[in-house]
């Protein structure tokens, strides 16, 4: 896997506004997450998830229960952040 550079703080309406902040989630999600996270798999989906921004980062970082693998090497914690924005639409356009 290729580790995914931090995007550089932009103007407002730019990559720090929520809703670019929740497209790069999504296209984190469908890149990374998706695989395993989509509903009908055996792990929950992720846009299901019902715990806090600090528990979910924790996790995917630090991967969970040796079944998920840590993501912490390849994912910046700006990218965390963005996929914990998409998370929170519940998956919704």
């Amino acid at each position: 896997m290729v580790a995914l550079a931090d995007d550089a703080p932009k103007a407002a309406g730019g990559a720090n506004s929520d809703a670019a902040r929740v497209a790069e989630g999504r296209t984190l999600y469908a890149n990374h997450c998706s695989h395993c996270h989509n509903a009908g798999n055996v792990v929950p989906g992720l846009r299901e998830f019902s715990g806090d921004e600090a528990r979910f980062a924790d996790t995917v970082t630090h991967g969970k229960n040796n079944r998920m693998p840590p993501w912490g090497d390849l994912l910046s914690p700006v990218k965390i952040k963005q996929l914990w924005a998409y998370i929170q639409t519940k998956g919704k356009p």
